[in-house]
């Protein structure tokens, strides 16, 4: 019988949450969390479920792809699958991460599965097949049953279909196809451009990846003259988060007054943040939101002065689409304030 191998991260490996984040690489014998499930779908034994805390593999990544690497050296496989990662930022990384390491060291095909609104796919979506997951772990069945159905097909050698017919991530690579109506092209063609002329819905046979592109900002020409703004994503708010800022999946932002503040106060400032432990940035919200050090650096004069708000919201399963309508919300206040630049610190 053939024989894989899943990776996950420390909550479904059912070690802990956000405390337990920091796990180095642990090997188990036999299915653990999902890899119960992905057995009775896959036509293989899951035969060892790798664990590995997000924030260590995320700020370890050499260190813990060697060590996953070398637990793999001495087993049998012929598959390697992780997740399914859902709408978790760095949990999908690691996936994608780990799966290319693997493949490129062992040769054996890699699935896994993760949500649009992630890193993890346009990082890593021509490198392996991503499945289109869910945005939460109620998916889970259904996303285990996508991986497997692709699984199954690279297990027996078969062909696997289209992107759309399989659910994975377009990866940009383009086969031959004979049609079963024996349409040539020309006749396809005039077929749309008639479609379209009409106003009718019609499918392109090419379709044009869609790229969003950001154009690198020029530098600072002076940065003592430079008025620096400061952003998070990491929910550093007042104690009463007064915007009521989701923890998770934010769609609101929050616009907060340090002019007359020399650094955030524990007590006064607090993270509501869902995606990590709270307890440093509880007790020291500078470690988020560095205005302690932005107000001894302007002091020094090492930039010209400090935009006298601070603005905040919560990255962890927040869409593409809400945050760039956030940025464009905040964007106006930026430019009234003539800033030069502004810092995001992430978590």
């Amino acid at each position: 019988m053939k024989k894989a191998i899943l990776y996950i991260n420390q909550f479904f490996g059912q070690i802990g949450g956000e405390e337990k984040a920091g796990i180095e690489p642990e090997i188990h014998e036999g299915q653990i969390g999902p890899a119960i499930q992905l057995e009775k779908e896959l036509n293989a034994e899951v035969t060892h479920t790798i664990i590995c805390g997000d924030n260590y593999i995320g700020t370890n990544t050499d260190a813990a792809v060697a060590t996953i690497l070398g637990m793999l050296e001495d087993k049998e496989f012929d598959i390697f699958l992780a997740g399914p990662a859902f709408q978790a930022g760095r949990y999908t990384v690691a996936c994608g991460t780990i799966c290319k390491a693997v493949k490129e060291k062992f040769g054996v095909p890699v699935v896994t599965s993760m949500n649009e609104e992630t890193p993890g796919v346009d990082m890593f979506k021509k490198d392996m097949y991503i499945l289109e997951g869910g945005n939460i772990a109620s998916k889970m069945r259904q996303d285990v049953k996508a991986m497997a159905k692709v699984a199954n097909k690279l297990l027996a050698g078969e062909s696997v279909g289209s992107a759309d017919e399989e659910g994975y991530f377009p990866r940009g690579i383009r086969h031959q196809v004979w049609l079963s109506d024996g349409k040539p092209a020309y006749e396809r063609m005039v077929d749309m451009l008639v479609k379209k002329l009409n106003g009718q819905p019609f499918e392109t046979e090419l379709p044009i990846p869609k790229l969003d592109r950001v154009p690198i900002a020029p530098a600072i020409k002076d940065l003592s003259k430079a008025r620096i703004a400061l952003l998070n994503t990491g929910g550093i708010v007042p104690v009463d988060n007064p915007d009521h800022i989701q923890s998770a999946s934010a769609t609101r932002w929050g616009r907060y007054d340090v002019s007359n503040m020399e650094r955030l106060k524990g007590g006064e400032f607090k993270t509501i943040h869902a995606g990590f432990d709270p307890a440093a940035a509880d007790a020291d919200p500078n470690v988020i939101t560095p205005i302690d050090a932005l107000k001894v650096l302007e002091k020094e004069g090492v930039y010209g002065s400090l935009h006298p708000y601070f603005y905040t919201t919560v990255g962890t399963g927040t869409t593409e689409a809400e945050a760039a309508r956030m940025a464009k919300e905040i964007i106006p206040y930026l430019q009234e304030d003539h800033v030069d630049g502004v810092i995001m610190v992430s978590t």
